[in-house]
């Protein structure tokens, strides 16, 4: 309606009976908040086009808007199991913000979203001489709210998974030993230079299974580990080290 009048309220704009006076320095304040206003939408368009297009055209790409105010994008390459769907090459941006809220080359995320908030949840292979079951290690989720405010919480969710102890004491002499003919230097077999790959997430789950020297003999074995031509060896080793990291920072702060 004509000379009608509206204030905003939150999210919204609610016409009143107030008379506001006319003065130069609304105008001007009102054409600021105009120019502001185009040069956000444009430089988040930009972002959205620069993310989608140059950095990740060759990956999938989804994008999500919240409260008409964020942009989140994300990137990353899917892959299914169990029903759920894991992304690897992961790259995630709250665009307008330039906040970068996950990268990642290696790790692997699941992600949920809804009209208020987008949920990070990072994932780990972790099993007995495979990696096919994922554990949960941390959620990053970022709230919306209709006065143009988001807030980011991390949650540390990993239970590491518990086997027999039996099994696991076998297993665990069986990991000493091949660490003991590396460090004096003897040949191994090629199933032995196998079960390298998997020989550090072994000794964190015997670790977090009671077996008490077990983080220090992985510790103590970075450096022969990392001597392997097979890179995945040592890469196994930073994650299982990552990983307890997290899970004594997440201790001493809690």
């Amino acid at each position: 309606m004509a000379n009608t009048v509206f204030v905003r309220v939150g999210s919204n704009s609610m016409p009143t009976e107030d008379k506001i006076p006319y003065s130069k320095t609304n105008i001007e304040t009102v054409i600021s908040i105009e120019n502001s206003s185009r040069n956000s939408i444009a430089h988040t368009l930009d972002g959205v086009m620069d993310f989608m297009i140059e950095r990740h055209g060759e990956m999938i790409s989804q994008y999500k808007v919240f409260k008409e105010l964020f942009v989140i994008c994300w990137a990353g390459n899917p892959k299914k199991i169990r029903e759920t769907v894991y992304l690897s090459r992961v790259d995630i941006e709250l665009i307008n913000e330039q906040v970068k809220l996950f990268y990642s080359a290696l790790d692997v995320v699941s992600i949920e979203y809804d009209e208020k908030s987008f949920t990070i949840t990072e994932h780990v292979p972790l099993g007995l001489n495979d990696k096919t079951s994922y554990y949960a290690l941390e959620q990053q989720k970022i709230s919306f709210f209709d006065n143009g405010y988001y807030k980011i919480e991390n949650q540390m969710l990993f239970e590491p998974p518990v086997y027999n102890r039996k099994v696991l004491h076998h297993i665990y002499n069986s990991n000493v030993a091949l660490l003991n003919k590396l460090q004096k230097g003897i040949s191994i077999s090629e199933r032995e230079e196998k079960d390298l790959e998997n020989l550090p997430s072994t000794l964190m789950i015997c670790y977090l299974n009671g077996f008490d020297d077990a983080k220090q003999k992985l510790i103590n074995a970075k450096p022969y580990l990392k001597a392997q031509k097979n890179a995945t060896v040592y890469l196994s080793f930073k994650e299982a080290m990552r990983i307890l990291r997290k899970m004594k920072y997440n201790e001493n702060n809690a």
